[in-house]
């Protein structure tokens, strides 16, 4: 089901001048990639596509059939070849032999390595006998909004009757497994004509003969899914109509950045979380309406969106007549806490004897009146992901509630799926979380050699990165080269003078919004000059201290503030100088703000340490290499203080130096990692020279 200001009409991408060049198996990529391609047919991650294909058995030399099925995890609109699994038809028919009983489905999938064909490595997915047992040589396994609406509907039996007749045909709920597998291979049995069936809770199959006939088809009957609630919804007040008026736009984000960091701390107890905003037409007019509480209470039905999203959402208790975020604020503690409670409950009332231990019992959703969603993820893009799930699910309660009566799944089935062992062990061999995995850093100067080299090492580690510069330009160059490697989820930029009050607020405002909150922060935006005493006027000292000095005591004070609010520590740190220790001629005003810096540093240590806050400052030197304060006139005026010129300065910098090495932007950055990171969480207060060894500098 789309929403109201969604367009209906569903694309039909297949070109055929393309496809008849391609063998089955490329087919069927393409065909996945077109469907997984419009999240109106399926989400991210849901779903999956088949195709049976003869092959050339590579030890026996005969012709076999072989299925070709997106295998575990994955996502159809952008997996690759290496993305299927395939497995010999002969012996996922010969599996029919070995199962002895729904009570037994799980121990099937043990039996699925012994079924592969050229020992392909991808593993087989629970949904593999869905396919197989389907006698057509293409299947598709959607989960349109439009689809699960008629499924989570509590007539969805008759429903599908209504629109599809008997060319689409209807199965109860069942769990994913070989069980629901025969189920399908049963009702393709007895109804020989059928072109796919709706299965309650869950989604659509659909299949052909042929790899495009199964595209079409499937578009076909989303489409035609979509016209019949377009008709029948016309007109009609989605989820009762709405009883609350959104706040404006920077209203609404101005009220995340406060309740993020609030609940970021509360539900980082196992791990740090990274949060999502969305307000988005859809959640808008969700949170607004007047059944979104009964709704939000029964939960998903899809077990996708279920999977993402948890048993429920938490609703903020928030007024948006009567925005007071300092009341909300005082009660999301009881909140979370009531919560966690119920979520203890539900686990207690449904556990088997084997069940996994409870997981996390905090909530994934949070659903504010007036303002939006909130989702909370061990990751950014787990966090976005949620979000897209709910949305999934808010658009299949609009359509389900508006022709029917929505459903979501039975608490115990939902625990099933939840708890699920075989779950259970794909989570366990998910590879280990980075070091900086659920971290947010806001860098300043992160544009320039040593910030851009910093929230390279972070992001590498796992963790998210505002990157603070006023250089529009450079900010957007550094963006796009972090964000295609790293990914453009973990990557954002603010444009900020680290001189005003208000840009600091507004940045930390805008990492709160787009991430949750922060953990580390790194002040490294400078300048550098050079001039005798007496040609140093007020304004280049004023300019330093503002930006060297001035500059970080803001950037840190707003810190601080977060860091207070989420209550889960945090790491500081200060790129000083070695000039904040070993003075130079003819640049007063820098070495006294960078001196400045690093007493401020040890300042904020103290405060710092009774909230688990640490901070320590790196002292680099002589970074030349990709360091934006070399650009302008301060190689010139420091090549002249020293008498020799720009190519010759690098080189004294080098020789002067006890080690005989040049410092470069990836050498401070990890020094600023180890700072940050817990391999010294046993520090803080402390100065780290990086400066290839200059023994004036040494700390005292």
């Amino acid at each position: 089901m789309t929403s109201s200001n969604e367009t209906q009409i569903l694309e039909n991408k297949w070109d055929s001048a393309i496809s008849v060049k391609m063998t089955e198996p490329e087919k069927l990529l393409y065909r996945s990639n077109l469907l997984g391609s419009d999240k109106r047919i399926t989400n991210y991650g849901g779903g999956n596509t088949s195709a049976k294909v003869m092959e050339i058995d590579p030890l026996s030399g005969d012709t076999v059939e072989v299925l070709w099925v997106k295998g575990s995890g994955g996502d159809v609109g952008s997996i690759k070849m290496d993305g299927f699994s395939t497995l010999y038809m002969e012996k996922l028919n010969a599996l029919r032999g070995k199962y002895r009983g729904v009570e037994f489905e799980d121990e099937m999938v043990a039996y699925l390595p012994h079924c592969t064909f050229n020992l392909n490595p991808r593993a087989a997915s629970i949904d593999t006998p869905l396919h197989a047992y389907v006698p057509a040589k293409h299947v598709d396994h959607m989960h349109p909004d439009a689809i699960i609406a008629i499924a989570a509907a509590k007539d969805s039996k008759a429903l599908t009757q209504e629109i599809f007749g008997d060319s689409i045909g209807w199965l109860p709920w069942k769990k994913p497994g070989y069980e629901l597998g025969l189920w399908l291979s049963d009702f393709c049995e007895k109804n020989p004509d059928a072109k796919g069936v709706v299965l309650e809770s869950h989604g659509l199959f659909t299949w052909a003969d042929d790899a495009q006939d199964c595209y079409d088809l499937t578009v076909e009957v989303i489409q035609k899914a979509m016209d019949w609630f377009a008709e029948k919804t016309d007109g009609k007040l989605a989820f009762g109509g709405a009883v609350h008026e959104s706040l404006k736009a920077d209203a609404r984000c101005a009220t995340v950045a406060r309740l993020m960091p609030a609940i970021r701390g509360m539900v980082s107890g196992q791990q740090h979380m990274v949060g999502h905003f969305s307000d988005s037409d859809a959640v808008l007019e969700f949170v607004n309406a007047k059944d979104m509480e009964r709704l939000a209470a029964l939960g998903t039905s899809c077990p996708d969106h279920f999977l993402r999203t948890k048993i429920c959402p938490l609703v903020v208790d928030f007024d948006p007549a009567k925005p007071d975020v300092d009341a909300t604020l005082a009660g999301l503690g009881d909140a979370v806490a009531e919560y966690r409670e119920g979520y203890k409950a539900y686990y207690d009332r449904c556990k088997r004897d084997d069940s996994p231990a409870i997981r996390d019992p905090n909530a994934v959703v949070y659903l504010i009146p007036g303002v939006g969603m909130i989702t909370f993820a061990k990751d950014k893009a787990t966090a976005r992901i949620s979000g897209e799930f709910y949305v999934n699910a808010i658009n299949v309660m609009r359509g389900a509630d508006a022709v029917s009566e929505y459903q979501g799944l039975p608490e115990q089935e939902a625990f099933d799926i939840e708890y699920w062992l075989l779950e259970e062990a794909k989570l366990q061999r998910m590879p280990a979380p980075k070091s900086m995995a659920g971290r947010v850093a806001l860098v300043t100067g992160g544009a320039g050699g040593i910030g851009a080299a910093t929230a390279e090492r972070y992001l590498r580690e796992g963790a998210c990165v505002m990157l603070a510069d006023i250089d529009n330009a450079a900010l957007e160059e550094t963006s796009a080269g972090l964000s295609a490697r790293y990914s453009a989820d973990v990557v954002r930029t603010v444009n900020m003078n680290v001189t005003s009050e208000d840009a600091v607020a507004a940045a930390y405002s805008d990492i709160a919004a787009e991430f949750g909150g922060v953990d580390i922060l790194v002040s490294n935006a400078g300048i550098a000059s050079s001039a005798p005493i007496e040609d140093t006027t007020l304004d280049l000292w004023n300019k330093n201290m503002a930006i060297l000095s001035t500059g970080y005591f803001l950037v840190s004070r707003e810190a601080f503030k977060l860091f207070k609010m989420q209550d889960m520590g945090g790491a500081v740190v200060f790129v000083a100088s070695k000039n904040g220790l070993a003075a130079s001629p003819n640049a007063s005003a820098y070495c006294t703000a960078k001196a400045s810096e690093i007493h401020l540093a040890r300042c904020l240590a103290l405060e710092g340490a009774p909230m688990g806050v640490r901070v320590n400052v790196v002292n680099p030197d002589a970074v030349l290499k990709g360091s934006k304060i070399w650009q302008g006139d301060w190689l010139d005026q420091r090549a002249g203080t020293y008498g020799t010129d720009k190519d010759g300065l690098e080189a004294m910098y080098r020789d002067r130096s006890m080690l005989k090495l040049s410092v470069l932007p990836e050498d401070i950055a990890e020094a600023a990692y180890f700072l940050a990171s817990d391999l010294s969480a046993k520090s803080t207060g402390n100065i780290i020279n990086v400066d290839a060894g200059n023994v004036q500098a040494f700390t005292r």
